[in-house]
């Protein structure tokens, strides 16, 4: 009996993944339990394991492509079954995968689309679910012939793709106007025809203002030094950090701190055989001082402040596929060599791209630590739907007033960025002043 390759849900926020690459390729045995291939999400990659053993057919989704999470993208054929053999042997049929229930189409596939002016009611679908992906806009462009476009088809075809009126369409038609560069005002963004005048007044002027310069020596079109994709993790950067940006009131309170006690402390447990980092040692002070200030331990939801009674705190990850923030989970209720080997496990597995949705969601609160960059104090950006983040610079031998004489202390700025929609000043104020005298005298961690 065939087993369908169902793509596995991966947490409860993530609806869609994307196929990076196949462990097997179509006709080759697949033995249960081992990797067959590797998905991606918006925050990490992910191996899947094979559902069953046998002859790995009837494969519909291809590196790059968009997949619904529990859609059908492959079938596992057992040995010995219809023919099947160890060697690779017929082909099982499509129609053991799920029947589509919508159209569906990959990124891909919908750009390759819109550049080479394919319509897509008339494309094939093959992909899972019924999606269209790249090789069906190819299958469909080698059978139909298409290969470039005249600039009025062109419009045409953008023209059906955007929400623009009859009239606009027109205009656009005549005038050859590449629609990606025209910006709707109407309804829902709908384009105008006063949005297509704008853009053929502007284009106008434009003419109208250049002059050709005759190049003082030849030169060549500057090529960029890499075309990287605006997708994926990165995109998700953007629009968080955007809507960091423009949905919150955010204020940023910078205090210094001497962290000479702190580091002491470090030398004296690493001495002793327990190997923390400061960012443990800060993790354990925060989860203190949060304890006392529970309004900086809130999200935001609709129009609800919801202060948390748990106390999970996010700790950004720099990696190679950009900023990761897995969440350590309850640290109130964590010793301090627990809460090290947590972290460690954490960051690891945010390097290594392997680190679950359910890991990098559901924070109550952020640290952010740049010191090691030798940056000494930055504005961190809040991590949404938090109240606050917390951004620590590097610690440093500075001259200091200690007692009566100037001296060289070990020294640390904080910078608390807070959401004034939802704590006041004077709390935040009183919250990073408790970091501070925990950093300062982290003897204090003990009371």
């Amino acid at each position: 009996m065939a087993t369908e390759v169902l793509v596995p849900p991966l947490g409860q926020t993530v609806d869609t993944l994307t196929i990076v690459s196949w462990y097997k390729q179509e006709g080759e045995t697949v033995t249960q339990g081992e990797p067959l291939y590797v998905v991606e999400t918006d925050k990490a990659s992910l191996d899947v394991e094979a559902p069953a053993s046998g002859v790995l057919r009837g494969v519909t989704a291809s590196p790059g492509d968009e997949v619904k999470v529990l859609s059908a993208i492959a079938v596992i054929a057992a040995i010995g079954e219809a023919g099947v053999t160890a060697g690779g042997a017929t082909a099982i049929s499509s129609s053991t995968l799920a029947s589509p229930t919508r159209l569906f189409v990959s990124p891909r596939a919908r750009r390759l689309a819109e550049s080479e002016g394919v319509p897509l009611a008339a494309v094939t679908a093959t992909g899972p679910e019924g999606a269209i992906i790249e090789r069906d806009v190819r299958a469909y462009m080698e059978e139909s012939g298409v290969k470039r476009q005249t600039s009025a088809v062109r419009t045409e075809t953008l023209a059906a793709q955007h929400n623009i009126t009859p009239v606009a369409r027109r205009m656009a038609e005549e005038a050859g106007l590449n629609l990606g560069s025209v910006i709707g005002t109407g309804p829902r963004g709908q384009i105008t025809r006063e949005d297509v005048e704008k853009r053929m007044a502007a284009d106008q002027r434009t003419d109208a203002v250049a002059q050709p310069v005759p190049p003082s020596s030849p030169q060549l079109p500057q090529a960029p030094t890499a075309a990287l994709p605006f997708t994926g993790i990165r995109a998700l950067i953007a629009e968080r950090m955007a809507a960091s940006h423009s949905q919150t009131a955010p204020v940023t309170l910078t205090a210094e701190a001497d962290a000479t006690a702190l580091v002491e402390l470090r030398q004296q447990l690493a001495a002793d055989g327990v190997a923390v980092s400061y960012n443990d040692l800060l993790l354990y002070a925060l989860a203190r001082a949060l304890r006392q200030h529970p309004r900086l331990n809130a999200s935001l939801e609709g129009d609800t402040i919801r202060v948390w009674p748990r106390i999970d705190i996010g700790l950004a990850v720099d990696t190679e596929r950009g900023l990761l923030v897995p969440v350590v989970r309850d640290v109130a209720s964590k010793g301090l060599a627990e809460l090290a080997a947590e972290t460690l496990a954490l960051a690891q597995r945010a390097q290594a791209g392997r680190c679950t949705p359910d890991e990098l969601t559901g924070g109550t609160f952020t640290l952010t630590n740049l010191g090691m960059f030798g940056i000494d104090a930055f504005t961190p950006l809040i991590n949404l739907p938090e109240t606050a983040i917390l951004g620590v610079g590097r610690i440093k031998a500075r001259p200091a007033v200690f007692g009566d004489q100037i001296v060289a202390r070990q020294t640390v700025w904080l910078s608390l960025t807070f959401d004034h929609r939802l704590v006041d000043g004077g709390p935040a104020a009183r919250f990073l002043q408790r970091v501070v005298q925990l950093v300062e005298k982290p003897h204090l961690l003990m009371a």
